[in-house]
This record gives C-alpha cells, sequence and structure tokens, in this order.
C-alpha cells in the first residue's frame, strides 16, 4: 500500500469514527430529555385523561360569538341548540302569551314569569301537566253557529229542530199516501210567504186551481200571494218535463234569481224517478236536477213516495241521500187494533240538532200540528 493510499484510508476511517461518535452524541442528548421530562412534578391523577378529552372534544363556541352562516362557513345553521334559538327569536306582537314582563327580554323563559324556571320554577307550567289550570273565558259567542237558519212553519216540529234547518237547504219529506205530503209542502211555503218573502210551487201532479184550493182550505191565500207577483205555481207535465228536463235544469237557477225566490217547493220527486226504468240513468237525472236545485241558492223541499217495503225510505232510495234534511211522515197501527195514527221523525239534518222522538200529529183544517208533548203510544 502506498502512502498516498494510507493516507486516504486513514482519512476515511477517522471520518466514519466521527459520525458514528456525533450519533451517539444525539442520542445521548434525546434520552437526557425524556429523563428531565419525567423527573419533573407528577400530574394529578386524571388530569392527563382530561386534557387527552380536551383535546380530542373541540372546545364550544362562545356565547358573544355569532354563529356563521351557511354561507360564511360550513357550520351547520341547527347547530344552535332550541332554547338559545327560541330566546333570539323576535317577540312576536302581543307578547308570547305569559303575560306583561314574560317575555325574553323581562329575564324570564317564554310564557313564564320572571326569575321563575324554565316553565314556571317550583311549580311546572299547567300546559305541561302540572300545577292549576290556566283560568280561560269561555265566550259562548264563539260557538254559536253563523249558518242562516229558517222554521219549517208547522208547530211542535219547529219545536224538535233546535235552532231550525239551515238555509238553502234541500229537504225530502217520505211518506205514503194520505200522510199530508202535499200539505207540508203548502205549509211550508205559507211561511215564507207570511213573512212578506217569495216563493215558487212546482207541481208534476196537481193543477194550478186544485192547489189553489187547497191552500184556501187551509186559510193560505195563495191567490192573493200570486196576484202580488210573490208566489209562482208552475204545473209541469211529466211527460213534456222528461223531453225537456236538460233545459229546465239549465235554466231553473236563472229563472228562481230573477223570480227572487226565498223558499222553492216540488212535488213531487217520484213522478221525476219513475220516468226512467234504468236505475243508473234515474240515479243520474234525480242526482243531477237535485244539483240544479241547489246551485238556485233557495231552501228547497221535494215531497216523496215511501216504499212498499220501507216506510222510512223513499220509492226508490235516492232522494234521502242527496238531502239535507229528512222528514218521514209515516201511519202507526197498534198491535191491539186501536186508532191507526200518524207519525213524524226526523231522519237527519245536516248542521242542526234535532229530536229523535217519533211525534205524533194530525192534519187539521190549518194544516199539520205535531203534538210534541205527546207520546206515540
Amino acid at each position: 500500500m502506498s502512502d498516498d493510499d494510507e493516507d486516504w484510508f486513514e482519512r476515511a476511517l477517522r471520518e466514519a469514527e466521527s459520525d458514528e461518535q456525533g450519533a451517539a452524541e444525539a442520542d445521548e442528548t434525546e434520552s437526557e430529555g425524556e429523563t428531565s421530562e419525567g423527573e419533573g412534578e407528577e400530574a394529578p391523577e386524571g388530569e392527563g385523561e382530561t386534557e387527552r378529552e380536551s383535546a380530542e372534544t373541540p372546545p364550544e363556541p362562545s356565547s358573544d360569538e355569532t354563529p356563521l352562516s351557511p354561507e360564511e362557513g360550513d357550520e351547520s345553521p341547527f347547530d344552535e341548540d332550541f332554547a338559545s334559538a327560541f330566546d333570539n327569536a323576535p317577540e312576536p306582537e302581543g307578547g308570547f302569551g305569559g303575560g306583561p314582563g314574560s317575555g325574553p327580554e323581562s329575564g324570564g323563559s317564554p310564557g313564564t314569569e320572571p326569575g321563575t324556571g324554565e316553565f314556571g320554577g317550583e311549580e311546572p307550567a299547567a300546559e305541561f301537566g302540572g300545577g292549576p289550570p290556566a283560568e280561560e273565558s269561555f265566550d259562548e259567542e264563539s260557538f254559536e253557529s253563523e249558518i242562516d237558519r229558517v222554521d219549517i212553519g208547522i208547530d211542535g216540529l219547529d219545536d224538535m229542530i233546535l235552532g231550525g234547518v239551515p238555509k238553502r237547504s234541500l229537504i225530502s219529506v217520505i211518506g205514503s199516501a194520505g200522510t199530508g205530503k202535499t200539505t207540508f209542502g203548502l205549509q211550508f211555503l205559507d211561511q215564507a210567504l207570511r213573512n212578506g218573502d217569495r216563493g215558487v210551487y212546482l207541481t208534476l201532479e196537481e193543477s194550478t186551481d186544485r192547489i189553489f184550493d187547497t191552500a184556501k182550505e187551509k186559510g193560505w191565500p195563495f191567490e192573493r200571494y200570486a196576484e202580488e207577483g210573490r208566489l209562482a205555481i208552475v204545473h209541469l207535465d211529466p211527460i213534456e218535463m222528461a223531453n225537456s228536463l236538460t233545459s229546465i235544469r239549465s235554466d231553473m237557477p236563472e229563472l228562481i234569481d230573477e223570480f227572487d225566490a226565498d223558499r222553492l217547493v216540488l212535488d213531487s220527486v217520484s213522478l221525476l224517478e219513475m220516468m226512467y226504468d234504468r236505475p243508473s240513468e234515474r240515479r243520474s237525472e234525480v242526482y243531477q236536477f237535485s244539483r240544479s236545485l241547489k246551485e238556485s241558492g233557495v231552501t228547497t223541499l221535494v215531497t216523496s213516495e215511501a216504499s212498499g217495503d220501507n216506510p222510512y225510505s223513499s220509492r226508490y232510495g235516492i232522494i234521502e241521500y242527496l238531502a239535507d234534511a229528512v222528514f218521514v211522515l209515516q201511519y202507526v197501527r197498534p198491535s191491539d187494533f186501536q186508532e191507526t195514527r200518524l207519525a213524524v221523525e226526523i231522519q237527519k239534518i245536516r248542521d242542526a240538532n234535532h229530536s229523535r222522538e217519533t211525534k205524533p200529529y194530525e192534519i187539521t183544517n190549518e194544516g199539520l200540528n205535531v203534538y210534541r208533548q205527546a207520546n206515540i203510544f
């Protein structure tokens, strides 16, 4: 080995030893640093865990900080708790319902007195199941119906209806022959005419003269009402009506409106039903005709023959489902062969309370008279 090679070798060896010595000194320095930290004051028990939990849990925002909107940051607008959101909400007009000084501005929760707890301090609010119930004023007028009502005009029967039949209703009177359906309709019309109102009587059975005679027998001056222009009696031939029912249906609301009628009577709807053989066509036509009557805007009464099998049902069982009020006139024959009696029953009245009792009545020289205080047997 030459001197140059030996010098090179010795230099390389010295550089390697120098690198090893520097690494050893660095390790020793790091070890001394860990030892000095371990020799410091011992932390209290549990503090380390608390610090770790604090490091893992992000700090809660300060109440003074204004939460960022979704456009200003990535935080959700629902991160704010409900109580804080409620407190920061603008107070509605009239306060929160807790009386004077009960809103958030007075220092209490909404609806509570200042200085009380969230739901009223020691006693929870009544609306949450505790404490005495709050006193409320009961306004009876707020429960009264705003629907205009009319009387039928039959003594005793009006007493069975609490408040009267709603105005512009479709009323159906169902009964067998001889139970007074036509008299019922005329008496209903006379109630309006005596009070200065107007009425229309549509008949498919009787002539105009016959209607005048029947009314005169009961003391109702229908001829005078007609001369005054407050009563219109229209006799419709069933066959002609069947042929022109569509035009009658479309023209009726306008004609009744021009006459300014308050009440209308149709005697009887059974003849209209008998014009059609097919049940589907019958139901459709009666429905359309009843609808046109309702669109006329008057209080309407239609008479209908009762079914031979069921005195509580019309002959075809249609009109009682379309009507708003249903009155049933029937014969009552006791089993001991006593005198046959007439009885009336209110089957239904929409939007009105009524008696469910069956009461006797008579057909007198002054019309129908229901004995409200009597029983049928």
